[in-house]
C-alpha cells in the first residue's frame, strides 16, 4: 500500500502558480541540456522510501489547503556542498487536483496515509470553479 507526502507550497498562490513554475522549471533544464524532469529538494530523506515509490505522491498545501498532488517517480539522497544530507524529490510533472481540505501550518513534510488523502477531483469537479472562489466559499462555511 503506498505511502504519501505532505508539504507546504510555499510562494504559491494556487495551483496555477504552480503549474507555471513547473512549466518554467522544466524550461529552463531543458535549456541549459539537463534531463527534464522536476525535482523538489528537502532537507530530510524520507526513511519509508519504498513505501513511497508504490505509487505515493506528494501532496501539496497551497493557502492554508491541501489543493493537488504530484507523483512520486524517485527519491534520491545526497550531500550538498556545505557537506549536509539532502534529497531531491522526483516528481511527475502533472498536477492532479484533489478535494479541498484545511491544513495548519508545518514546517519540512508529513507523511500521509492512504486513508487520510483527499481523493482527486475528476474532470469537471476539477475545473469547476476557480482556486480562490472555492477558498472564499469554503471560509464562509457555504462549500
Amino acid at each position: 500500500m503506498p505511502l504519501h507526502l505532505l508539504k507546504l507550497c510555499v510562494g504559491a498562490e494556487s495551483i496555477k502558480d504552480l503549474e507555471e513554475w513547473i512549466a518554467e522549471t522544466l524550461a529552463a533544464r531543458d535549456a541549459r541540456g539537463l534531463p527534464v524532469e522536476q525535482t523538489h529538494t528537502t532537507r530530510m530523506v524520507p526513511t519509508r522510501t519504498e513505501e513511497l515509490l508504490d505509487g505515493g505522491s506528494l501532496y501539496w498545501v497551497i493557502k492554508g489547503e491541501v489543493a493537488c498532488r504530484q507523483q512520486l517517480t524517485a527519491i534520491r539522497p545526497f550531500v550538498d556542498s556545505d557537506g549536509i544530507r539532502r534529497c531531491h524529490l522526483v516528481l511527475e510533472p502533472v498536477l492532479h487536483r484533489v478535494e479541498p481540505r484545511p491544513s495548519r501550518p508545518f514546517q519540512g513534510w508529513r507523511y500521509l496515509q492512504p486513508k487520510d488523502a483527499p481523493v482527486d477531483l475528476a474532470g469537471e469537479q476539477a475545473a469547476a470553479m476557480p482556486d480562490e472562489l472555492r477558498r472564499e466559499l469554503r471560509s464562509l462555511g457555504l462549500l
